[in-house]
């Protein structure tokens, strides 16, 4: 039985890192700087306002860093055994989404066009991700290790988003019409709520007796 899940969690741990290294990696193509590039070709009346591309770049480069950033930091063995590493990486991580990310996504929020639904799931999204990381940093510095990691399971579920919006486009797009705002905009709660959830569930558990001894 102990093998099995071991098994299982090193399948699930291979997919989830290809998904975020893949994910990552498009978004660091927009390195290139330029404004035709990509997804950007769609959002020239955006780019016109002088809002939208600062935001999207910071937003964007900054998430295609933090999402393998936030990986490794959720492995407790590795934060055991490089502290130093696990503190720097934690603050890249931290920082460049109270700083970069959150604030890029919260802007780029108001550019979407998806109807109200849309608009509301991505600016109370890019809200809690700021709050959760913000309390996370709090937590460290006060000394209290136990309720900072908390704090980061919950910022990461926000993080790994990014993910999950794109697998349920990819998985829904045969189904449903995703131009229509009632469909993207189930897709779009669906996306970090389910998240949030399943992390909350994982440390109920964790923080449980029978949990922690296996």
């Amino acid at each position: 039985m102990n093998f099995v899940r071991t098994v299982i969690r090193w399948l699930l741990g291979i997919i989830v890192l290809l998904l975020v290294v893949s994910l990552s990696l498009n978004a660091l193509s927009y390195f290139n700087f330029n404004f035709t590039y990509g997804f950007l070709r769609l959002k020239q009346a955006a780019i016109a306002t002088g809002w939208y591309l600062p935001a999207y770049y910071s937003h964007v480069l900054a998430a295609g860093l933090i999402l393998i950033l936030g990986l490794f930091q959720l492995r407790t063995t590795l934060s055991l055994r490089w502290r130093k590493l696990h503190r720097f990486l934690g603050k890249c991580y931290a920082y460049g989404i109270l700083f970069f990310a959150a604030p890029g996504g919260l802007v780029m929020s108001f550019f979407i066009n998806r109807g109200v639904w849309v608009l509301t799931s991505f600016i109370l999204q890019s809200t809690c991700w700021f709050v959760f990381t913000a309390l996370a940093v709090r937590a460290v510095k006060t000394g209290n290790i136990e309720e900072h990691g908390r704090w980061m399971w919950r910022s990461y579920a926000l993080t790994f988003a990014a993910v999950t919006l794109r697998l349920y486009v990819f998985l829904f797009t045969s189904s449903y019409d995703m131009s229509a705002p009632e469909a993207y905009g189930i897709i779009a709660w669906l996306s970090w709520t389910v998240n949030l959830i399943v992390v909350e569930i994982y440390l109920r558990l964790k923080s449980t007796p029978l949990f922690s001894n296996k």
